[in-house]
């Protein structure tokens, strides 16, 4: 653990960039994967930061952390992403002290998201918290800050109507498709990622949907075969993909690589297809969408769904 026992509360830092900003391709340029956040966690002392974490979501990459200046932490980000200094601090926003409390506690509550009160942000910020404290990045001040945090969203969850509706990425695409495909029932469905938004998809898609044909595939292929058989779906291998691509009408994609996985090349001349894709940066190839019968939505696109 780092972090003296008293600090001075100006040293918290935030450094980010949104969708306020932003389109979803400037975003993926600094998305982190987390290969790239191990890798940040483990040099970060040699920028002068010993207690931090980043936010990695398709609406936002924010890097926190204790530091005498936010050039740390921006020189410490844009040194392990695609995108470069220039950009990013164009684009960003920089806060510190109290108001970058305040800016953490807008973000868990899902008020600075781009659908109003996602409640998906809230264990996103736990997940990045949990890999940080792994890497013994995490101290006192920002552990009690997160605590803090972690029961005021549950407090607004619990005593307001923010998060009724609307009010995450996943449910928007369950929404778009229920509102877009007609004959839903006679529909196959490929998910492919089943990561912490894969997995949130896909029970959306049981939940809300009158599908019974969906197959699931990850990189991993136990974890795919896993959830299929706890709900009641059927799962392939990551090595099939270009084949059950080709056999589905709706494919969402909430995968985090840093390529495109589903190439226009295996959509093209097999017929009418609607592709979700959640992931940032892109994991879909754009072409996809020119062409013929191909219908593409991105994150962004969701973004506008209201209830």
């Amino acid at each position: 653990m780092y972090g003296p026992s008293t600090l001075d509360i100006s040293r918290f830092q935030v450094a980010g960039i949104n969708y306020k900003k932003t389109d979803a391709a400037v975003r993926g340029q600094y998305a982190i994967s987390p290969e790239v956040y191990s890798l940040i966690l483990a040099n970060s002392a040699s920028y002068g930061i010993n207690e931090l974490f980043i936010l990695s979501t398709c609406n936002r990459t924010e890097i926190y952390a204790i530091a005498s200046d936010a050039s740390q932490l921006i020189n410490l980000l844009c040194s392990y992403t695609q995108g470069d200094i220039e950009t990013f601090k164009s684009l960003a926003y920089i806060k510190n002290g109290m108001p970058a409390i305040e800016h953490l506690f807008n973000v868990s509550a899902g008020l600075d998201s781009q659908i109003l009160g996602d409640y998906e942000i809230i264990g996103q910020i736990k997940q990045a918290v949990k890999f940080s404290k792994e890497h013994l990045r995490i101290g006192a001040f920002i552990e009690r800050l997160v605590n803090s945090i972690l029961q005021s969203s549950k407090t607004i969850k619990n005593q307001t109507e923010l998060s009724g509706g609307t009010v995450s990425v996943s449910f928007s695409a369950v929404q778009y498709i229920r509102q877009n495909v007609p004959d839903l029932a006679s529909k196959s469905i490929l998910l492919s990622g089943i990561g912490k938004i894969g997995r949130n998809t896909c029970k959306n898609l049981v939940d809300y949907l009158p599908v019974n044909n969906i197959t699931l595939i990850n990189r991993t292929d136990e974890k795919a075969k896993h959830l299929a058989q706890e709900l009641g779906l059927k799962s392939a291998s990551y090595s099939h993909l270009p084949e059950e691509v080709k056999k589905a009408d709706i494919i969402i994609v909430a995968t985090n690589a840093p390529t495109p996985t589903i190439l226009a090349k295996d959509i093209k001349g097999h017929g009418k297809k609607l592709l979700i894709d959640l992931s940032i940066p892109y994991n879909v190839e754009l072409e996809a969408n020119e062409l013929h019968g191909v219908v593409l939505v991105n994150v962004d696109e969701l973004s506008k769904l209201r209830d």
